[in-house]
């Protein structure tokens, strides 16, 4: 990102001078914002003994690891199965693209405080990071609202599903889901990079978070809070709304349905996206929403990981052990297809077109 700054010349030792424009980097403009003040923050983490600290080390690393060979295998599963190819699954492969990205955030800087005890982290590092934090966490918000209203029109107006969610209008609504979610993020940024950090610099965190920040600076933080304040009532209780009320409706129809077994095929098509709403939102709220929150994070630290390191690893298992479809897809993608003879994929095909018309897929 680039910004203009206005520089005045004066010639010749007159009053008057002439205003010329530079154009200068959003780097050098967060180095010249802590220039004078903190030039680098030190994250506490997870201070333990060293023998905990590897075990630390060990788990940590192992979630990661799977997390990412989840997420890989379901973006990898979604784009290579032509079956997979409808918007629910759509929506899917781009929630786990954006687990991908949001626990390389956090957890990679995590482990290698905990095998070089170095636990400092540069001005823009650190604004860095708090960006697409923010931009990660915004955007799944909001896209878990989409797929909560696809659930909606594919439960409560099967018959119209095809013609109320096209293709173009899926690509629309992710598009629409990552941009407002960086949009958000951006702006959050240009207020909390202004403020000044004259010390300390210590974070009781493991990354860098928006609340220990705001507790840090030493300027006046009214207009910062009252934007995140405003940003996050857009970006989190708007879309928890959304989900509620799509859910409410959803269960409404679900109930209509005469026969029990009917009434779990569509309730099939949507527990594992509500298992998901649930946990993140959940551990979301109440890290932020506590009247706390913004004062103590002892245990907002170990709240945090739910929701950075968690739920991300938590989402694929969730949506694979609910969804046959991209069970036996993830099984064809590891397997092979010479593990399965022909006539079994025929069945399962079969099968899943007869779903469809309970899904209103």
């Amino acid at each position: 990102m680039w910004i203009l700054r206005n520089l005045t010349e004066t010639h010749g030792g007159g009053e008057g001078g002439e205003k010329k424009k530079e154009v200068v980097s959003w780097t050098e403009t967060m180095g010249n914002w802590s220039r004078g003040h903190i030039a680098e923050f030190v994250l506490v983490g997870f201070p333990t003994s060293p023998p905990l600290q590897c075990l630390l080390f060990v788990l940590f690393l192992a979630i990661y690891l799977l997390t990412l060979l989840e997420n890989a295998l379901i973006v990898s599963t979604v784009w290579l199965t032509p079956s997979l190819h409808r918007p629910m699954y759509f929506f899917l492969g781009h929630l786990s693209f954006l687990e991908l990205w949001y626990i390389n955030v956090t957890v990679p800087r995590l482990l290698g405080a905990f095998l070089t005890q170095e636990r400092r982290v540069s001005y823009v590092g650190c604004m860095t990071q708090l960006y697409f934090f923010i931009a990660l966490a915004c955007t799944e918000c909001v896209l878990l609202t989409v797929m909560a209203y696809d659930r909606y029109l594919a439960i409560c107006e099967p018959l119209r599903y095809p013609s109320l969610m096209p293709s173009s209008l899926a690509i629309r609504l992710a598009a629409s889901s990552w941009g407002s979610g960086f949009l958000s993020s951006m702006m959050k940024l240009l207020f909390i990079s202004r403020l000044s950090y004259c010390g300390p610099n210590v974070i009781n965190h493991f990354f860098c978070d928006i609340s220990p920040l705001l507790n840090l600076t030493c300027s006046d933080k009214e207009q910062a809070e009252l934007v995140d304040f405003l940003l996050a009532l857009v970006m989190i209780l708007l879309p928890l709304l959304a989900v509620v009320s799509s859910y409410a409706a959803i269960m409404a129809a679900i109930l209509r349905i005469p026969t029990a077994q009917g009434r779990r095929k569509a309730f099939s098509t949507c527990a594992s996206h509500l298992a998901v709403v649930v946990i993140y939102y959940s551990s979301t709220l109440f890290t932020y929403a506590r009247p706390q929150a913004m004062y103590t994070f002892n245990h907002n630290k170990v709240i945090s990981v739910l929701y950075t390191v968690i739920v991300p690893f938590l989402n694929p298992a969730i949506y694979c052990l609910r969804n046959k479809e991209v069970k036996d897809a993830l099984r064809k993608s590891v397997l092979g297809r010479c593990h399965y003879p022909r006539d079994g994929f025929q069945g399962v095909k079969g099968n899943n077109s007869k779903n469809k018309k309970s899904q209103g897929i």
